[in-house]
C-alpha cells in the first residue's frame, strides 16, 4: 500500500523490512510482566505482534498465548518463532475472538498505531470485565553508544513522522471505558553488533516506508556513520497498564 506521494504507508512498511525487525528490535526482559497483575492460568493476548519479541516471553508464562498480527512477513516469522503461540491474522480494529475472551491484552511498542476509539472498543469487547491492558514500551537510557553524528542523523530522519502523544492516547482510554493507567518500570540491556544496530534503523517505520532508492541511500549513509565493534545498549522498559472498567 503506498500513499499519494509514492511513499509506504509506514504501518505497512514493517513488511517489507521483516528479518531487519527481528534482528534488530530488542527484547523485553521477563521482570516486565511481574508489574502487571496477570496470573500464570490467564488466557492473554499480544496485539501488533510482530515478530513476536514479546510473545515468546508471554509463551514461557501464561497458560494460553495468542497473538494477533496484520502483516504477513511479520506473522511468518512470528509463527516460527512461538510455535506454542496461536497466531492470527487481524488487526487492533478488527480482533478475531469473541467477546470476552481474554483475561489480558498486550500492546508491546504498538500502541501508537491503533490508539484511536474504534480499536479501544475492540480490546474492551474481547476482554473480560476487570480484564487487563497492558502496554509496553522500550526507552533508551543516557548514555548511548552510538556515535553523536549517527544518532544525530537518526533524530533528523524521525522528526519528519508524527506520531500519536501520551495524552492522547489516555484520553482515547478514558473514553473506552478502561480505569487509569498504572505505570513502573525495569532496567534492561541490549547487546547488538554494528549489523544489528544497522537492522533496527532499517525497521524503523520513518526509514522503511521511504521509496525504496531513497531508503537504501539512507541506509548507506548511516553505515557510513557507525564503526564496526559491539553496542551495549542500556534500555528502560516502560509498562502502563489498565483495567476494563465495570459497566
Amino acid at each position: 500500500m503506498a500513499s499519494p506521494d509514492g511513499h509506504a504507508v509506514p504501518a505497512q512498511s514493517f513488511g517489507r523490512a521483516a528479518l531487519e525487525y527481528e534482528r534488530g528490535r530488542p527484547g523485553w526482559p521477563e521482570e516486565a510482566l511481574d508489574l502487571v497483575p496477570v496470573p500464570p492460568e490467564a488466557t492473554v493476548l499480544d496485539l501488533g505482534a510482530g515478530t513476536g519479541k514479546l510473545t515468546r516471553v508471554l509463551a514461557r508464562r501464561y497458560r494460553r498465548v495468542l497473538a494477533v498480527e496484520p502483516l504477513e512477513h511479520l506473522r511468518t516469522i512470528l509463527a516460527a518463532s512461538v510455535p506454542s503461540a496461536e497466531v492470527l491474522d487481524g488487526a487492533a480494529e478488527a480482533i478475531p475472538l469473541r467477546d470476552e475472551a481474554l483475561d489480558a491484552v498486550f500492546a508491546a511498542q504498538a500502541f501508537h498505531w491503533f490508539a484511536n476509539d474504534e480499536a479501544v472498543a475492540e480490546i474492551a469487547r474481547v476482554l473480560r470485565p476487570d480484564g487487563v491492558l497492558a502496554l509496553l514500551w522500550n526507552e533508551a537510557v543516557e548514555p548511548s553508544p552510538l556515535p553523536a553524528a549517527y544518532r544525530a542523523r537518526l533524530g533528523e530522519l524521525r522528526r519528519s513522522v508524527q506520531f500519536t502523544s501520551p495524552e492522547e492516547g489516555h484520553a482515547v482510554l478514558a473514553r473506552g471505558g478502561f480505569e487509569e493507567l498504572r505505570s513502573a518500570s525495569v532496567q534492561h540491556e541490549q547487546v547488538s553488533l554494528r549489523s544489528d544496530v544497522l537492522a533496527f534503523a532499517a525497521s524503523v517505520s520513518w526509514i522503511a516506508h521511504r521509496p525504496e532508492a531513497e531508503r537504501r541511500r539512507i541506509l548507506a549513509e548511516l553505515a557510513d556513520l557507525l564503526p564496526e565493534g559491539e553496542y551495549r545498549f542500556p534500555l528502560r522498559a516502560e509498562v502502563s497498564w489498565t483495567r476494563r472498567a465495570r459497566v
